[in-house]
């Protein structure tokens, strides 16, 4: 932990990207995702990605490059917003423990349990004793499904404040773009210095070995989007050396029996 400067002081790399370049790097990304994501259902393996950030810095963007490559049975996205009445009264943690990928799976959380420390803080949904234990929670938390196999990425989006008001204004001159916004987006918005304290001390308190934290600066949604795909690749990939497994000996056999097919041959095999 310590390692992370106030996020009012973080640079955005915000120069432009070829937009073919970018289109050919994000495919390549989104078909490593998948190897992976296969990977995971012949192993079991379980990954949990955790997306929080400011308001219009571009979660949804980056969560739709994730998913539209993958195959969408086996993972899930859940939008976390306000408890809902059935989960209101229990621990905080309970309705997170009750989403966890199965094995095979993977979950995506929009917006995630550090709400503890950010908006419950912020808006006084709970007592000051209650979210400063929460840092202790977390960490036991994350730790707790590291420990049981589980591959934990937790991307924070990072969005300048010049930028997030143009976001914002789009938003509102867009018909199309009106669902994107709420009362509470500029509630939260008029707090943003309060917003960055609480950023700072979540990424100071809970930026740990087993379950680090990435900040992403994302004025240039591109760039941000390629970076988010690469550290999942990063964390998710580690270790795993070979994702090409080679094709089972009685399918081979079973599709030379029905089409005398033979491995490596290429023929125009459009039924007539």
């Amino acid at each position: 932990m310590g390692k992370w400067p106030s996020l009012d002081k973080i640079e955005m790399d915000d120069d432009p990207i070829d937009k073919d370049d970018y289109q050919d790097k994000l495919e390549k990304l989104q078909h490593r995702l998948l190897d992976l994501q296969i990977h995971s259902l012949r192993n079991g393996g379980r990954v949990l990605i955790g997306i929080d950030g400011w308001d219009a810095a571009g979660k949804g963007g980056l969560i739709e490059r994730i998913v539209s490559g993958l195959e969408p049975k086996s993972i899930q996205v859940y939008r976390i917003g306000a408890p809902m009445p059935d989960e209101q009264g229990r621990h905080y943690l309970w309705r997170f423990w009750d989403r966890l990928p199965a094995p095979g799976n993977w979950a995506i959380f929009d917006r995630t349990w550090y709400g503890r420390v950010l908006v419950e803080r912020i808006e006084g949904f709970c007592s000051k004793d209650a979210w400063k234990r929460a840092y202790r929670e977390i960490n036991e938390f994350e730790r707790q499904l590291t420990d049981d196999g589980v591959r934990i990425v937790k991307l924070m989006v990072h969005v300048s404040e010049g930028e997030q008001k143009q976001r914002m204004i789009e938003r509102l001159d867009d018909p199309h773009k009106h669902y994107k916004i709420g009362l509470e987006d500029f509630r939260n918005i008029a707090k943003r210095k309060a917003y960055i304290e609480a950023y700072d001390d979540m990424l100071e308190r809970t930026d740990t070995d087993w379950a680090p934290w990435h900040v992403i600066a994302s004025d240039n949604k591109m760039r941000a989007r390629l970076k988010g795909l690469k550290i999942i690749d990063d964390i998710v990939g580690k270790g795993i050396d070979d994702l090409e497994l080679p094709l089972d000996p009685k399918i081979a056999e079973a599709a030379r029996k029905l089409w005398g097919w033979k491995p490596g041959e290429k023929k125009n095999n459009k039924h007539h």
